[in-house]
């Protein structure tokens, strides 16, 4: 397919992007024009149609050197919607059964309580093994030779409450669950797996255990400096006490909170999320947060996802298979961990709908720091936004602008 972009993206923004499209790439730009990126870059298909493609800034604050289209970076959270899409596949081929025991799949996973939990209870965030009770180090999942003890606290875990009781972020504990069910499934590592069945056939350079030599095309991330982002936590608390960034950093200054468990295990040391940031993650198939890619790889993973199974003649899911993601299979008013009104479907976050998107039945996942891979099958959207310099907030208001923005479009918002 050739996509052919009219306009030049506006300054200091590079790229182009479609009619009708302006309000988007002006927004982008404007967060580059005033500060509010180190680097980044962002892409939206509409129909199947490449309508934004626009980037810029730097990959690396010292080098200066440019952030170009295919700039890289390690997208944390946006992994659990590749690791999804994985899964995915395999129910389309019947391999995978959503209402299915876990322990179907995986003998060792009943262990202490777990033998009814369902496969949609547990990528839905509903099943209580939001952390893990045997402390672990990041190093171990790295290792083939710590794969043992992963193993082993994954199924030694007890649930924290009955299944269905409540809802919590499984903010680490779903790439370790969901990656282990899949490659029972499977047989096969989940990251060449995803290279052949979906990434590579829609050109997305996304990868789920990159190779060593695309470190060269990868950003530097740039997270809030510590002392920063807790005078930011301490006003939100004081100013803003019922915000779910307030509450959240009440509850991770207890030894003993849900946050802090769920958060801190496997444990990273001093280095904090930079730890993440380092060749050996990102060559890792870590399914909560090592996946990388660009901004325009990452809204091509997500095309088949927009259009109902299919992009460019070619069908990758059938449309039943997805249908049941469009609707909000799993919600809480607070979730235990992220603290706001948010939900899951199969692996796939469904945000409010002043959010992300005003069609309830768009769905995708958010990374720490601002990242969005997304989709809307209403409006035939699919939207990759990457940055290397990382938001504070559970939510990032860069991101949400960005978002808000698409809508405006003409496009979008007359669905002509």
């Amino acid at each position: 397919m050739t996509d052919t972009l009219e306009h030049p993206a506006p300054a200091p923004a590079r790229g182009s992007y479609a009619h009708g499209f302006g309000p988007l790439a002006r927004q982008f730009a404007s967060h580059l024009e005033h500060g509010k990126e180190v680097g980044a870059g962002l892409t939206v298909f509409h129909r199947g149609k490449l309508v934004v493609d626009v980037w810029g800034g730097v990959m690396n604050r010292r080098t200066q050197r440019p952030w170009e289209r295919d700039t890289r970076v390690l997208l944390f959270s946006v992994t659990k919607g590749i690791m999804a899409m994985a899964l995915h596949v395999l129910a389309d081929r019947g391999q995978l059964d959503w209402d299915a025991p876990v322990a179907t799949y995986w003998p060792g996973f009943a262990k202490n309580g777990k033998d009814r939990i369902t496969v949609r209870e547990l990528l839905n965030h509903q099943a209580g093994l939001l952390y893990l009770d045997e402390p672990l180090k990041l190093e171990q999942c790295l290792r083939s030779d710590g794969a043992a003890a992963v193993l082993h606290a994954l199924e030694a875990q007890a649930p924290a409450w009955s299944v269905g009781e409540q809802q919590g972020y499984h903010a680490v504990t779903y790439g370790l669950y969901a990656r282990e069910l899949f490659e029972r499934i499977a047989g096969e590592p989940v990251g060449p797996f995803l290279r052949r069945e979906l990434l590579d056939p829609l050109g997305s350079d996304v990868h789920l255990g990159a190779p060593r030599e695309l470190e060269a095309k990868t950003a530097t991330l740039y997270p809030p400096p510590t002392p920063g982002r807790v005078a930011r936590m301490v006003v939100s608390s004081v100013w803003f006490p019922g915000s779910a960034e307030a509450r959240i950093a009440k509850s991770v200054l207890s030894t003993t909170s849900l946050q802090r468990k769920a958060f801190l295990n496997p444990a990273v040391g001093p280095k904090g999320v930079l730890a993440y940031d380092t060749p050996e993650v990102h060559g890792a198939a870590l399914a909560w947060a090592s996946a990388t890619g660009s901004a325009h790889g990452l809204a091509r993973a997500y095309l088949p996802f927009a259009g109902h199974g299919t992009f460019d003649g070619r069908q990758y899911l059938r449309p039943e298979t997805l249908a049941p993601i469009h609707r909000r299979q799993g919600w809480s008013e607070r979730d235990a961990i992220l603290q706001k009104p948010v939900g899951w479907s199969q692996g796939f976050l469904k945000e409010e709908r002043h959010l992300f998107s005003p069609n309830p039945e768009s769905f995708g996942h958010a990374g720490m720091g601002g990242a969005l891979g997304w989709c809307d099958p209403v409006d035939e959207l699919a939207f990759g936004y990457a940055m290397n310099r990382m938001d504070w907030r559970v939510r990032s208001l860069r991101c949400l602008n960005l978002c808000h923005a698409l809508y405006e479009c003409a496009p979008v918002r007359e669905r002509g």
